[in-house]
């Protein structure tokens, strides 16, 4: 297994200006700006926050207006702040602390925990390897592993200090299930479909699985240089995500980033490329990045709700396609679905878009 430099020690070293692998193409740099600054705006749009408590009222009016909210903000911006979402705040509170705890220690200790990309060993605590025609790096080191269905969990890959980490995680990939499973039903309901349509598509109980990404993003001394992560869309079908309240998050909003402000017990909530896809694009898979700041910390924790690699196609749903709105994504495996998005990436990186 190679060594590998992790984002951490790099930080911690004392260095004053950032190694050029971390250094962002020109053309990027001229939007990335001071973290802090960009949270204060109030001017613009901003990310919407959806009330969830609602979402299963026997109050058929307030029901729907739950249900309508969400599919708006899912429709328009395919990203939003959940509250009154039904995961108890304590929770939360003690699933940061056990990651803040983690990662809290040593990176020699960190290490015990480290993958093997190389050879397919995608959990545990890791950094990103440069495997692009850039060789360009992110800012950010993580812990990477499936939480959900316990059945398929590696509980030897999982942090054994702090205590509390196992249980508080389990505890909490459990709520977000149940989570998950209200928000599949709102946003069928949504599309006119049955309320139980697009969680069967994306696997049900026994397939849907629940992959959590801490997300541990170090003090940058260049941040205006750097990202913590790259714009992305994600693959997932929903992805569920908790922070340590420093802005951070940047979301690609009608041709403009627009920086997430932090709501208190709120849990940002993305619509991934799987629903984009089944939806035939009504709802949208939003573009979004990940800005560093030299002041403090930040850390993420994201939970992915993703289909069986192999054993479903993912294609528009015949419902969502007509004439006027013919299919817009061809049918995939959601292996098939990423290998395609890294085989495109490998192709703009060859040959650099032309700017007219």
């Amino acid at each position: 297994m190679v060594a590998v430099e992790r984002v951490e020690s790099l930080a911690m070293s004392g260095i004053k200006s950032i190694p050029k692998e971390y250094i962002r193409p020109k053309e990027e740099l001229e939007s990335i700006n001071d973290v802090f600054q960009e949270e204060k705006k109030e001017d613009g749009p901003q990310v919407p926050t959806i009330d969830l408590q609602n979402i299963e009222s026997e109050d058929q009016k307030n029901r729907e207006k739950c249900v309508e909210d969400l599919k708006k903000a899912a429709l328009d911006w395919g990203v939003m702040h959940l509250i009154n979402h039904g995961i108890p705040i304590d929770l939360m509170e003690r699933v940061k602390k056990t990651g803040e705890e983690f990662f809290g220690l040593s990176v020699e200790e960190k290490e015990k925990y480290a993958n093997d990309q190389a050879s397919g060993k995608i959990q545990g605590y890791g950094s990103k390897l440069a495997n692009n025609a850039s060789g360009q790096l992110e800012w950010e080191d993580y812990f990477f592993h499936l939480v959900y269905p316990e059945d398929k969990r590696d509980l030897t890959l999982w942090p054994k200090t702090p205590s509390d980490y196992i249980e508080a995680t389990s505890e909490y990939a459990k709520c977000l299930r149940l989570l998950a499973t209200k928000v599949f039903k709102a946003l069928s309901i949504g599309l006119g479909l049955e309320p139980d349509r697009l969680e069967k598509e994306v696997g049900g109980l026994e397939e849907l699985l629940l992959q959590m990404k801490i997300n541990y993003y170090p003090k940058c001394p260049q941040p205006e240089l750097a990202l913590g992560v790259e714009a992305h869309t994600d693959v997932s079908a929903l992805t569920f995500i908790l922070h340590n309240m420093v802005p951070g998050l940047q979301l690609f909003y009608e041709g403009k980033w627009v920086t997430a402000k932090c709501v208190p017990d709120s849990i940002v909530m993305h619509i991934g490329d799987t629903l984009e896809i089944l939806s035939n694009g009504k709802y949208k898979s939003i573009l979004h990045r990940g800005l560093v700041n030299k002041e403090k910390v930040r850390i993420s924790w994201a939970v992915f709700c993703e289909p069986p690699k192999d054993k479903i196609v993912l294609k528009p749903l015949p419902e969502m396609v007509s004439d006027e709105s013919p299919a817009k994504f061809p049918p995939r495996t959601f292996a098939q679905h990423i290998e395609h998005k890294l085989f495109r990436k490998e192709q703009e990186e060859l040959v650099p878009e032309k700017k007219d």
